[in-house]
Order: structure tokens, then sequence, then C-alpha cells
């Protein structure tokens, strides 16, 4: 798995790995079990502090996506959408949403753009159930 992360952006670079293994997670490189890299290594391959590791990595375990044990480290880990989720994740895109409302941007190509980034995340997507 390949992150990348821009040191120069008004991003947070803790929630930029948090969201480069969200993504990761659902385009399905990352699945069930998947290891993630050890918090000092992958702090020494940014050369960031180890400490901002550990803030992208709690924030994951604590949405549920990976767990933390002392031995193995931190894992990869597939939970269902529950309703406090599910409400949060609709506010948010509501707010996306507005943003691009307030912009301009076309309803088709609002729709176009999230069927896109959906069909890109296929590996993780439920299938139709008749």
């Amino acid at each position: 798995m390949i992150l990348n992360v821009d040191l120069t952006s008004d991003t947070p670079i803790y929630q930029q790995l948090r969201d480069r293994i969200v993504e990761a997670i659902a385009e399905g490189v990352l699945t069930e079990g998947s290891l993630l890299p050890a918090t000092r290594a992958l702090a020494a391959d940014f050369g960031i502090n180890f400490h901002t590791v550990n803030k992208a990595y709690d924030l994951l375990r604590q949405q549920g996506l990976i767990r933390l044990n002392r031995g193995t480290g931190a894992v990869v880990t597939l939970t269902v959408a529950d309703p406090p989720f599910r409400a949060d994740w609709t506010a948010r895109a509501r707010t996306l949403l507005a943003e691009a409302a307030a912009k301009g941007l076309p309803p088709e190509e609002v729709l176009a753009t999230c069927r896109s980034m959906l069909d890109s995340f296929g590996a993780n997507q439920p299938k139709d159930t008749p």
C-alpha cells in the first residue's frame, strides 16, 4: 500500500493519513485483517512525528475501521455502519453537497462524480439483492 500525503497542505497530516487509509479500505487495497505499518516506521517514512501517526490510527480505531493490538499492531477490521455513523455521514455529505451547490456545480456533474467515486470503491460495495 502506498500512502500519499501533502506535507504543505492545510489539511492536518493525521487527517490525510486517516483519509488515505479509509480510501484504501474502500478500494479493497486493504481488507479485513490487513496489517498497517507500525507507527514509528510510517512516521520515519514521512519524516513526521510518530504521535501524528498515532492520532490517525486512533481516529480509525474510534471509527471501527482498525483494531490496535500490542502484539500485531494496527489491523483492519470491517464493521457495519450503525445509526450514529449514518447520521454523522449524512450531515457531512450534506455540507459537501451544499458547497458544490453554492459554487454552482451542476447537479448532474455532482451526481456523476459521486457515482464515479462509488464505482471506484466497488470492491467493498454490497451486492444488490433481488
